[in-house]
C-alpha cells in the first residue's frame, strides 16, 4: 500500500482542538508507523509548535497552510536567481537581482488583488485578532 500521507495526516491538521488532533495522530501512527515511523516522530517532536495553530480560526488556518508552499517556492526562485549570477560585486546588486526575481512572479500587479479577494475572510480575522494593528493600507 503506497503512502498517502497528505490524505491520511490531514485529519490531524483539521482537528478542532489538541485532544482531537492527538487522537487523529494516534490513528495515523497505527496505520503507518510500521512502514514510516519517522513521519509521526517528526510530528511528535514539533507538537508544541503545532498546538497554537489549532487555536486559529479556520480561515486563518487555510492561509497558513496555503502560504507555506508559496514561501518555499519563492525561496527556491531566489536561490536559482542568486546561483545564476555566480557572485555579486556588492550587496546592492544582489538586492536588485532578488527584486527582479520577485517582480517576475506578478508582472502585471494583479496578483495582489486576487490574493486580497481570495483571503478576505482571513484578513478580516487577522484584523480582529490583532486588534487594529493591521490597517487597510497594510492589507
Amino acid at each position: 500500500m503506497p503512502l498517502r500521507s497528505p490524505r491520511d495526516i490531514k485529519p490531524v491538521y483539521t482537528a478542532v482542538d489538541e485532544t482531537q488532533a492527538r487522537c487523529r495522530l494516534s490513528e495515523f501512527r497505527e496505520k503507518w508507523d510500521s512502514r514510516y515511523p519517522s513521519i509521526s516522530a517528526i510530528r511528535e517532536r514539533s507538537w508544541n509548535e503545532f498546538v497554537p495553530f489549532l487555536s486559529l480560526p479556520p480561515a486563518m488556518r487555510q492561509v497558513v497552510k496555503n502560504t507555506t508552499n508559496a514561501i518555499e517556492s519563492l525561496n527556491a526562485r531566489y536561490r536559482r536567481a542568486a546561483q545564476a549570477c555566480g557572485h555579486f560585486p556588492h550587496e546592492t546588486a544582489a538586492v536588485k537581482r532578488l527584486h527582479l526575481a520577485t517582480l517576475t512572479l506578478d508582472p502585471t500587479g494583479r496578483g495582489r488583488q486576487r490574493w486580497n479577494n481570495r483571503w478576505k475572510a482571513a484578513l478580516n480575522e487577522f484584523v480582529v485578532l490583532f486588534d487594529g494593528h493591521l490597517t487597510a493600507n497594510q492589507i
